[in-house]
């Protein structure tokens, strides 16, 4: 099996491509068009300086070379949405080539898959198709957005390395700033090439493109489907037709939907309107100097510096947004505890909350100043999980919430000992059942010690103050 997937990633730049129209997403229908990004004849497109950037940066966050020299082509094709009857990309020269993205698969090994170009294009519209009365209607305003399109070799064998490869680019997008990769808005679509031969052949099979798919978990699915389709065809000796084909997930079958057009159908040319464009050793030096920590580098720093396994650091950088909070916590107060509050806690409190990091009311100051309290014996670790669950759902300030609520640990040696006392004087018989052997009744004296104290004292103390007198 032989997969190449090429990934269209909108650019976030505050105006479109060409032209100055807002690039951002509205629910209201062409709302954000121009006569630019609508086609009227005889208008002229003007580059967006910041594409350019933005495709460098992506160049090199995938170890690409930056060409010094690209230029703009024009791709033929009539769909409803598309007005100009050509899109704007790019096709002899591309503004990056010959790269690689690294990606780390489940049994922790890595495997490099390359890069084979990034060019620069323009979105085309959408259709909105409806049920109830057969109607079609077009919306311009995705017209003209920014993309890059990243395509790769035939490097990818299976479906895991797929999803692995795509996790990992969408990744680097987002470190790099260029868009949000929302794959509900369209922001990262990737579009998988696949096609299987017999293991005795050099020569490719006839591939077929999946196109559109919004989830990992569903191009997976549609990999193996597929795959498994055109082993079947090729085993019972049917032609393996050159198509693009739609994911059915509800069926979790594909189906075809066109037939795929071949290079010669776009009939491209040198768009001339569009000047070449020329990147500089002024502009390549500007974006290497903002260039931020790529998700790799991080991962082996975070093993290093904060001691943290495989499995933690791959959760902590797969995530820009979870990296961050990451970092401001350690920033408050570096511990090792404090990566297990946010693997545990905090992410099952976005789950079960259903919000983003950014929205959540524990912010990394309100969580190591907990994480501090329970390290210094302020409080132990029953009560800073209460104390956590009350600020993930009301909001507050750690210390306010302990001082208000009498929450503070009784840390003293001579109030617990007398607790230990009480405990043992109202449990007489208990302790000469203990005395005789019986010692699972430890834990019944320590828990009984610690409901004495309404859950505030000591574990540590408590444990060693019955231990002494038990002895």
């Amino acid at each position: 099996m032989d997969i190449g997937i090429e990934v269209h990633v909108q650019l976030n730049t505050k105006s479109k491509i060409f032209c100055s129209c807002s690039n951002a997403q509205t629910q209201v229908p062409n709302l954000n068009i121009c006569p630019i990004c609508a086609g009227y004849p005889g208008v002229l497109p003007v580059l967006n300086k910041q594409v350019v950037e933005f495709a460098v940066m992506a160049g090199l966050g995938t170890n690409c070379e930056i060409s010094e020299v690209s230029e703009f082509d024009r791709k033929h094709y009539f769909y409803p949405d598309l007005p100009k009857n050509y899109q704007i990309t790019q096709n002899d020269f591309p503004i990056c080539r010959n790269g690689y993205v690294m990606i780390r698969l489940e049994d922790g090994s890595t495997k490099k898959i390359r890069i084979n170009r990034i060019h620069i294009e323009e979105d085309a519209g959408k259709n909105t198709h409806s049920d109830y009365t057969g109607e079609s209607f077009v919306d311009l305003n995705r017209t003209g957005t920014p993309l890059i399109e990243i395509v790769t070799e035939t490097d990818i064998d299976n479906a895991e390395q797929a999803r692995a490869y795509l996790k990992a680019l969408r990744t680097i997008m987002q470190y790099l700033g260029v868009s949000t990769c929302n794959m509900e808005e369209g922001s990262f679509r990737a579009d998988t090439n696949l096609s299987v031969r017999k293991k005795d052949s050099a020569e490719l099979g006839t591939r077929c493109e999946l196109k559109n798919i919004n989830s990992f978990k569903f191009i997976g699915d549609a990999i193996e489907y597929e795959a498994e389709r055109q082993i079947l065809a090729v085993m019972n000796g049917e032609k393996i037709v050159q198509e693009t084909r739609l994911w059915d997930s509800k069926n979790r079958v594909s189906v075809s939907m066109r037939k795929k057009e071949g290079m010669a159908d776009y009939r491209f040319f040198t768009d001339p309107d569009l000047a070449l464009v020329k990147v500089t050793p002024e502009l390549l030096a500007h974006v290497q100097a903002n260039f931020p920590e790529m998700p790799f580098p991080k991962f082996d720093r975070y093993k290093q510096q904060f001691n943290l396994s495989d499995y933690e650091a791959e959760i902590i950088t797969s995530d820009l947004a979870l990296t961050q909070y990451f970092d401001a916590l350690m920033a408050c107060h570096e511990s090792k505890s404090a990566t297990n509050w946010l693997l545990r806690d905090v992410l099952g409190a976005l789950k079960e909350q259903k919000v983003t990091i950014e929205e959540f009311k524990v912010t990394p100051d309100k969580l190591a100043m907990l994480i501090k309290f329970v390290e210094d014996g302020v409080i132990n670790n029953k009560v800073a999980k209460e104390v956590f669950d009350l600020i993930a759902k009301e909001g507050g300030n750690p210390a306010e919430i302990i001082e208000s609520k009498g929450l503070k640990q009784i840390g003293s040696a001579d109030e617990l000992e007398a607790i230990v006392k009480e405990v043992f004087a109202q449990n007489p018989h208990l302790v000469e059942e203990y005395k005789a052997g019986k010692q699972n009744l430890f834990g019944f004296f320590v828990g009984a010690c610690m409901k004495a104290t309404h859950g505030n004292g000591d574990p540590k103390l408590l444990q060693a103050l019955v231990k002494k007198y038990l002895s």
